[in-house]
């Protein structure tokens, strides 16, 4: 089977706080291991290589940023094989951000590549709620690390 076009993960969220905040939580590891990854190497920079953790599962995945525009867009590599995913911010009215999420140039079989764009917008979705949670009312949601409790398969 052939795919008439690439399989893209999407997903979005409007978050009631300034676009300056929401972008700093995407890029400071200090403020985004409290709703997504348990570690980081650094903050996000272009063409600076970082490392994410994942401790509680015992993973971890370089990133690599092509593209900041602050405020506005970050464009980054990551995983393996590595895929592009596209953090997009927009100011909204009454100081709120409307963050959009796109991951795709996944690898492997049509349907590989259908199977891994549903996890991707299953986790990115994750990954926003915790961020809207954090940002708006402080909460610490723990949305990634239950998301595959042991003994769960």
């Amino acid at each position: 089977m052939e795919l008439k076009e690439a399989p893209t993960a999407e997903t979005a969220m409007l978050i009631r706080r300034p676009v300056a905040e929401v972008f700093e939580a995407i890029v400071d590891p200090a403020v985004t291991t409290k709703f997504w990854f348990t570690h980081s190497s650094g903050r996000l920079d272009e063409g600076k290589p970082v490392r994410w953790e994942w401790r509680m599962y015992g993973v971890s995945t370089s990133v690599e940023v092509s593209e900041i525009v602050p405020g506005k867009k970050i464009v980054m590599e990551w995983s393996d094989p590595p895929t592009t995913v596209v953090w997009s911010f927009t100011e909204m009215p009454g100081d709120s951000t409307f963050l959009e999420v796109r991951n795709f140039g996944f690898a492997g079989s049509a349907d590989e590549q259908v199977n891994q764009a549903i996890g991707s917008t299953g986790g990115f979705s994750l990954v926003l709620a915790g961020a809207k949670a954090w940002l708006e009312q402080g909460l610490t949601l723990g949305l990634i690390g239950d998301r595959h409790p042991k003994g769960v398969k």
